[in-house]
């Protein structure tokens, strides 16, 4: 059995390729590098290992579609994850396409990064929760 979850959905706006860092996951559209909103570029990829056999496209735009794409993303709290180059990919694939065998690792490095950061917030949470219930 896997530990990979169920679904992943992830947007990718353009920002400075490098390696997977926590740097370059986002959670609010004002922590990206914007300079230029006319230029802007966004992908929403989703994955679902139960259905699927690739990570899908569900949505790209640009300019003011982009900013659409990301304030979505970000009212539903799926991660931006900043790549210029990925995002430049991945934009010329069609609207529910599956991302391309070419691309499936750096595409499952990123989700394996987010899926580890969403184990360590849920951990947080938890001992949170717990604290706050022994103080009562």
């Amino acid at each position: 059995m896997s530990s990979t979850p169920p679904k992943q959905q992830l947007a990718i706006p353009q920002g400075d390729p490098k390696k997977v860092t926590k740097r370059q996951i986002k959670k609010h559209v004002d922590e990206l590098d914007l300079p230029d909103k006319a230029k802007l570029k966004a992908i929403a990829i989703k994955y679902d290992v139960k259905k699927d056999r690739a990570p899908r496209i569900v949505a790209t735009g640009k300019a003011s579609v982009a900013e659409e794409i990301l304030r979505i993303a970000e009212e539903n709290q799926v991660p931006f994850y900043e790549d210029k180059t990925l995002a430049e990919m991945l934009s010329k694939l069609e609207f529910d396409s599956e991302v391309p065998a070419e691309l499936y690792a750096i595409i499952a490095e990123v989700l394996a990064f987010v899926y580890q950061l969403d184990k360590l917030a849920k951990k947080k949470n938890e001992i949170k929760r717990k604290q706050k219930e022994t103080r009562r």
